[in-house]
């Protein structure tokens, strides 16, 4: 009979056999991480006990074309909470959790953050939005509040206890020397968006939190404006607070550029715009709130200047922009002052591009110097059921081909535009292409827009779901004739139109940089001028408009704005029809006409009359350009 012990035996050794077996598997374990993957394991506790933080590098500052700042860098306080404190870390994790039932109540975020906030003078909601940013590094200082005042920053040295996890650090800030002036051109700098992220080369280093540049120079050359990045290793102790510096490595300040921008001839043109909106409004034009302005090199394509109302202060930007802040500048009602109208303000170009219509009708042969035309005010060549009019109601009488330049007289532009249209050719287009016009020219800058050039193809794409309106018709080639119609150009491409006659047809590309300096302030890399076009046309030809344009400003539709002008200007008005608005001021010049040198545009949306208007500014401009006393002109024009 078979003892109780015995029956345990079989089950007593197979028990041993397990625990050998776990021991084993345990010794082969410990074996394997400790010898094999020694090295493994040590190097990954080193991570886990020491840490790494970028360190920002200051930006590159920006020159004018003789050296004056205008944009730099300057250290001022910032406010910043520290993601190691306890209640802080406490809230961030929190708030990042995945489980909202773990969130922080607004209670609590209003008893942690609070006191901060109201010495701040910020909302409570907006300083916990800024240090919950899952995307920051987790041992960053998340900074809340920058330029804080001294006395609000004893206060909270004082009262440390109040205001958990706080620290006021020193931070590089952009500085304006010239505030405002240069706005649009110089763009302003943000915190890096997770698309703007996405979108970076990975070996520029970027990190989530990172400022950049967001618009203007700042974004164009940020490659160059933005230094190397320094770092720093933290030892942390378990819970990942930190215990020392373990070293650190100083960053790189990013380069300097010098741009082709006189500040002081910008100032003078953003104060001319705005005198020029001021005058739409003294003769009427009450609407008028906005426009732009831009001196372009006729030689190089260098811009002098570039002026866009209404304007910003980039400085709003510093440390975070509020949402009431952004709101107010992307609102229709502010007219939109963050868009550089320059290159990105589409508008019919009006009188304005007679040159270029006449121009094509001498190069084509459908007119010639000294070609008559009669004008009754009312045109009816297309049949009486579609009469147009000169802005001249009663009519100019007869009048040469130059004489229609000088007068602006429409019904010599409807007349060359209708030949063009009996042509069937589409000549008058390849011609203002050849310009430049319905492409964009290259500048240096974000946000350019092509503009347009409507055609025959253009229309019947456009109205493809109104099959009834897809076929050119001879008003289209007579509206834009005129520079009306379908046609849109930007200021920056009427400048260079006018800095190609100037220059015997050869457009330059426009540009804004100038040189890229070195640490030492030397030369690094300077901008080569190129053309951006060659428009086909004889010498002679030009010569017939460059004297017709001249008689504009000394006998013409300009000749108010320039009487007494010590420097002979040839220019041309434009008075430009948008439906539902009133009509927009154009003016666009280059100086002097017989050396020339500078190349004018100037556009007031809704601000009338272009001899009236727009002409007095760009008088103004050309007057700082070429030592000639800058003067207040009052002059009523209705010419276009």
């Amino acid at each position: 009979m078979t003892t109780f012990r015995e029956e345990l035996k079989p089950r007593f050794a197979a028990l041993a056999g397990v625990v050998l077996l776990a021991l084993g598997a345990l010794t082969v374990r410990l074996w394997t991480m400790q010898v094999l993957a020694g090295d493994t394991y040590a190097a990954l506790a080193r991570n886990n006990r020491i840490r790494e933080i970028s360190l920002d590098a200051p930006r590159g500052r920006i020159l004018d074309r003789n050296g004056k700042l205008l944009v730099t860098n300057r250290p001022t306080l910032a406010v910043a909470l520290d993601p190691a404190d306890e209640r802080i870390r406490s809230l961030i994790v929190r708030a990042q959790s995945a489980s909202k039932s773990d969130n922080p109540t607004r209670g609590e975020i209003r008893e942690t953050l609070g006191p901060l906030a109201e010495m701040l003078g910020m909302d409570v909601q907006d300083v916990f939005e800024k240090i919950i940013d899952a995307r920051v590094e987790a041992l960053r200082p998340r900074v809340v509040a920058v330029d804080v005042p001294l006395d609000v920053v004893a206060k909270l040295s004082e009262q440390s206890q109040r205001y958990p996890g706080v620290r006021v650090e020193q931070i590089a800030v952009r500085e304006y020397p010239f505030g405002s002036v240069g706005a649009h051109v110089l763009g302003y700098t943000g915190e890096i968006s997770e698309e703007e992220f996405k979108r970076s080369d990975p070996t520029a280093g970027y990190e989530l939190g990172d400022v950049v540049g967001k618009a203007g120079v700042e974004a164009q050359y940020e490659g160059v404006l933005q230094g190397d990045k320094g770092r720093r290793l933290i030892e942390v102790n378990a819970s990942g607070k930190p215990i020392r510096i373990v070293s650190e490595e100083a960053p790189v300040a990013g380069r300097d550029v010098r741009l082709t921008i006189d500040v002081e001839v910008q100032r003078v043109a953003e104060e001319q715009l705005e005198n020029a909106i001021k005058e739409a409004h003294r003769q009427g034009f009450t609407k008028a709130k906005a426009g732009a302005a831009v001196v372009l090199d006729v030689k190089t394509g260098e811009v002098l200047a570039m002026a866009s109302a209404p304007s910003y202060d980039p400085a709003v930007f510093l440390g975070g922009i509020s949402q009431a802040e952004w709101k107010a500048l992307t609102d229709k009602a502010s007219e939109y002052p963050l868009n550089n109208r320059v290159v990105m303000g589409a508008y019919p170009p009006a009188s304005t591009f007679k040159a270029v219509t006449g121009l094509a009708g001498l190069e084509s042969s459908v007119t010639y110097s000294g070609k008559t035309y009669v004008c009754h005010g009312k045109w009816t060549e297309m049949g009486e059921q579609w009469p147009k009019w000169c802005w001249k109601r009663a009519g100019h009488g007869t009048v040469t081909f130059e004489g229609g330049i000088e007068e602006s007289c429409d019904t010599v532009f409807y007349e060359i535009g209708y030949e063009f249209y009996k042509r069937k050719k589409e000549e008058l287009q390849a011609f203002a292409r050849s310009f430049g016009l319905g492409s964009k020219l290259g500048i240096d800058l974000p946000g350019e827009i092509r503009g347009r050039v409507p055609d025959a193809a253009w229309k019947k794409e456009y109205n493809r779901d109104y099959p009834e309106w897809q076929t050119w018709l001879p008003g289209d080639t007579v509206n834009m004739a005129i520079g009306q119609g379908d046609m849109l150009v930007t200021p920056l491409q009427m400048a260079a139109v006018y800095a190609g006659i100037a220059n015997g047809g050869t457009v330059m590309r426009p540009h804004v940089l100038k040189d890229v300096l070195d640490a030492d302030g030397a030369v690094a890399r300077s901008y080569r001028p190129e053309a951006a076009a060659r428009v086909p046309v004889a010498p002679a030809h030009l010569a017939v408009m460059q004297r017709a344009l001249v008689r504009v400003t000394e006998s013409g539709t300009a000749a108010g704005a320039f009487r007494g002008f010590g420097v002979t200007v040839a220019g041309k008005t434009g008075t430009a029809q948008v439906a539902g608005k009133d009509d927009f001021a154009w003016f666009c010049a280059y100086a002097p006409a017989e050396a020339p040198r500078y190349a004018v545009a100037v556009v007031v949306e809704q601000g009338g009359h272009g001899g009236s208007v727009a002409a007095p500014a760009a008088r103004n401009i050309l007057a700082k350009l070429l030592g000639q006393p800058i003067t207040e002109v009052h002059t009523r024009d209705d010419s276009r």
